[in-house]
C-alpha cells in the first residue's frame, strides 16, 4: 500500500510515457497516479500496490484510451497585433518572403500593429490562439517578444505572455527576441539599435522577471553573427539561457554560435551544415524543427534530418505560431507535417513535442510520464500513439491536466 492516498488515479490506460527502452515508452493496460501536482506512480495495472479504490481519492477508468505527457510548444510568436493574411495573398501572387520584408511588410507590419495595441487588447487577440493550442493537447508554451522592438511594447508583449499563463492555468516560458528585425526609426543606425536591445531593453525586462531566455534572428535579413554574439554575451552576464533562429534562409553558422554559448536550441535549420550539426551535438543543443514555416513559405530545402540522427542531436518540433510565415494553431498538425514533409517517424515526432521540446526549454520536470515529474497530461480519443500524427486535424483531445489539475474546456 502507499504511504498516503493519491489524489487521482487513472486506470486501464494505454500510456505513452516516452521513458524507458520500449517504443514510445508504451505501457499497455497501465495506471498513473497523481499526488500534489506530480506523478506519484506509473506502471502496469497488475503492479498496483492495492485495489484502485483504496489507493486514491478519485479513480478514473479510461477503457484503453491513450495518455501522453502534455504537449509542449517550444517555439511560438503567439502574442502580436493584427494579422498578415494579405501577405499570404502576396506570396501566392509571386512575392518572396525577403521581398515582402524589404518592402516594409513582414515583421515590420506586425510591429506597427503590435505597438498600436494596449496590453488588454493584445491579451484579447492572443488568448484565442493560445486556447487553440490547448485544444490540441498543449500544456506548456514558449512565447517570444520581438514585435515591439522598443522597451514599452516588448514589455507589454512579455506581460501578456505571463497573463496567458495565469488566465489559462498552464506554463508559459518567455523569450526576449529584441534582435528580431530593425525597427524603421533605426534605419541606418543598426549599432544604436543593437546597443538599445542589449544594454537597455534586455537588462530592464530581465530585472522585472519577464525573461526566461534570450533569442535572436541570425539571418541576412535579420542580424549578423557578431550582433547575435553581443546579445548572447549580455544574456550570459544576466544568467539567462540562449536560443537562436538559425540557418533558415542561409548558413551564417548560427547553430555553431548558439552551441558555443551552450544554447538550449537552434531553430529552423534548413541550411544547417555538417559542422553546425557536430557543434550542436557536442553542446547538447536541441534542433527545433518548424515544418509550419517550411510549408507556408513553400520551401524545398529540408533540414539535414539524417545528419541530426547520425550525430544524436535531439529533435524537437514546434508550431512557430506567427502572423506571417507560420499561422499554425495545432502542435499535433506540426507533428504530422514533420512526418510527411521531413520524414520523421511518429515516435520521433511525438518525442519532439514532449520530452525533446521540454529539453529545448530547459525544463527537466516534464515531457515524460515518470514518478516525480510534473503531472501535465493529455488524455486522447485514441488508442495508439501513431494516431496523434496520423490524423490530419480533428478533435482527438479528451481532456488535459496541468500541474495535477484538470484544465477546463477551451
Amino acid at each position: 500500500m502507499t504511504a498516503s492516498r493519491w489524489d487521482h488515479l487513472l486506470t486501464d490506460a494505454t500510456l505513452a510515457t516516452f521513458a524507458g527502452e520500449r517504443p514510445f515508452g508504451s505501457i499497455e493496460r497501465g495506471a498513473l497516479a497523481i499526488k500534489d501536482g506530480s506523478i506519484a506512480w506509473v506502471g502496469p495495472m497488475e503492479d498496483l500496490p492495492g485495489p484502485a479504490g483504496a489507493l486514491a481519492d478519485s479513480v478514473e477508468t479510461l477503457d484503453g484510451a491513450l495518455v501522453t505527457p502534455g504537449l509542449i510548444d517550444c517555439h511560438t510568436h503567439l502574442v502580436f497585433g493584427g494579422d498578415r493574411a494579405h501577405e499570404f495573398d502576396m506570396r501566392l501572387n509571386g512575392a518572396s518572403y525577403e521581398e515582402i520584408a524589404r518592402a516594409g511588410g513582414g515583421i515590420a507590419s506586425t510591429v506597427r500593429a503590435t505597438r498600436a495595441a494596449n496590453e488588454d487588447e493584445l491579451l484579447r487577440q492572443s488568448l484565442p490562439r493560445a486556447r487553440a493550442l490547448l485544444r490540441d493537447g498543449a500544456t506548456t508554451l514558449e512565447i517570444k517578444s520581438g514585435y515591439g522592438l522598443d522597451l514599452d511594447t516588448e514589455r507589454r508583449m512579455l506581460r501578456v505572455a505571463r497573463r496567458i499563463a495565469e488566465t489559462l492555468g498552464i506554463s508559459v516560458r518567455t523569450s526576449f527576441l529584441g534582435l528580431h528585425a530593425l525597427p524603421p526609426e533605426y534605419r541606418g543606425r543598426r549599432g544604436d539599435y543593437v546597443a538599445l536591445a542589449c544594454d537597455v531593453m534586455l537588462p530592464a525586462l530581465a530585472g522585472e522577471g519577464l525573461v526566461d531566455a534570450v533569442d535572436a534572428f541570425c539571418e541576412g535579413i535579420g542580424f549578423s553573427r557578431e550582433e547575435t554574439a553581443r546579445v548572447f554575451e549580455r544574456a550570459r552576464a544576466l544568467g539567462l539561457p540562449v536560443k537562436l533562429h538559425a540557418e533558415q534562409l542561409s548558413d551564417l553558422d548560427g547553430a555553431a554560435l548558439v552551441a558555443e554559448y551552450g544554447g538550449l536550441s537552434a531553430d529552423h535549420l534548413e541550411h544547417l551544415s555538417e559542422s553546425g550539426v557536430r557543434a550542436m551535438a557536442a553542446a547538447g543543443t536541441v534542433a527545433v524543427l518548424l515544418p509550419g514555416a517550411f510549408y507556408a513559405l513553400r520551401e524545398t530545402r529540408l533540414p539535414p534530418i539524417d545528419a541530426l540522427r547520425e550525430h544524436g542531436v535531439p529533435m524537437a518540433i514546434a508550431t512557430d505560431c506567427n502572423p506571417g510565415t507560420s499561422p499554425l494553431l495545432s502542435l499535433r498538425l506540426a507533428a504530422n507535417m514533420a512526418c510527411t514533409l521531413f520524414r520523421l517517424t511518429p515516435e520521433e515526432a511525438l518525442r519532439g513535442i514532449t520530452v525533446n521540446a521540454a529539453r529545448a526549454l530547459g525544463l527537466s520536470d516534464r515531457g515524460t510520464l515518470a514518478p516525480g515529474r510534473r503531472a501535465d497530461l493529455a488524455l486522447w480519443n485514441a488508442r495508439t500513439p501513431a494516431e496523434l500524427c496520423y490524423w490530419i486535424g480533428g478533435d482527438l483531445l479528451r481532456s488535459a491536466w496541468a500541474g495535477g489539475k484538470p484544465l477546463p474546456p477551451t
